[in-house]
């Protein structure tokens, strides 16, 4: 059971996970090095035997066995270290996912009076449906809307039905960099483990891509509006992100503490929009018409 009260293997079953490769490929090769050093230690005495009679120039015996022993030691360490890199991984993309949701949502204080929502990069629904869930026991008529590049919905709304909360939530797909919104329009904004994705076209830590994550981030702030909260889970660029946002002017800038997420570190940050918010270089105010934003 998690922290949260829910098997693991139910949220596994609901939400799946988009990348089996990369945990499997960590793993395989983990069972290899693994077997290797426990092969090392089997045959260690015949090893140093053989090392000694092939290049008996260059292998004393001592030597031999202390060339024998570093290589199975390291063998056995790189064992271990894949597959905790498997296990972190696996675990991250849904299981730490959750978890992370429910303490988003934690971060907002009051969801009753909560009628429009936003989850930017929504992905499958994991925080989408934690937010939905929220509204749900708050009784509330408000709604949630997913917002992502990838043509997710249909996936999207499976999930939200097989968690009960279909009637709370809309997803559409858009671009995050521009978000077909107009300025202050939602009392919550949240966004998990997406902002890190944004601007990989140009690599991660070119000052392009830094540009289009500060361009995401103002956008979220755009739409929120003032005097609500905005919540993000990142990895590895959250320090640009408060500076960010000390730069928009926002209040009550809080960052948790260090969490372990796909082997890199990862932060929660929550902040308020002010009630009068001057707008920013980075910040485009839209004069949009929508009939059918929820």
């Amino acid at each position: 059971m998690g922290k949260t009260g829910r098997d693991w293997t139910q949220i596994y079953a609901i939400y799946g996970m988009d990348d089996w490769q990369t945990p499997v490929f960590l793993l395989i090769h983990a069972i290899f090095f693994s077997v290797s050093s426990v092969l090392f230690l089997i045959y260690f005495d015949w090893i140093c035997s053989s090392l000694d009679s092939i290049l008996p120039a260059v292998f004393s015996s001592g030597f031999a066995r202390f060339a024998a022993g570093f290589t199975g030691s390291v063998t056995a360490l790189s064992g271990v270290c894949l597959f905790y890199a498997a296990g972190n991984i696996f675990y991250s993309s849904v299981a730490l996912r959750w978890e992370m949701a429910q303490r988003m949502v934690g971060a907002v204080h009051d969801w009753s009076t909560v009628k429009t929502a936003l989850d930017v990069g929504c992905g499958r629904g994991i925080l989408l449906n934690a937010v939905a869930m929220q509204l749900k026991k708050e009784g509330s008529s408000g709604r949630v809307v997913g917002l992502d590049r990838k043509n997710t919905t249909l996936s999207t709304l499976r999930t939200a039905g097989m968690e009960g909360v279909q009637e709370y939530v809309t997803c559409r797909e858009g671009d995050a960099r521009r978000l077909p919104f107009p300025d202050n329009y939602f009392d919550v904004v949240v966004s998990a483990g997406f902002l890190h994705t944004v601007g990989k076209e140009f690599g991660q830590k070119t000052a392009a891509a830094a540009a289009e994550r500060m361009r995401v981030l103002g956008e979220v702030v755009r739409v929120l509006k003032g005097g609500e909260i905005g919540v993000i889970w990142d990895l590895v660029h959250v320090p640009e992100y408060v500076q960010r946002l000390q730069e928009l002017k926002m209040e009550d800038i809080r960052v948790s503490e260090r969490v372990t997420a796909f082997m890199v570190s990862s932060h929660i940050v929550s902040f308020r929009k002010p009630s009068q918010h001057v707008v920013g270089p980075s910040e485009v105010r839209l004069d949009w018409r929508f009939n059918n934003i929820c």
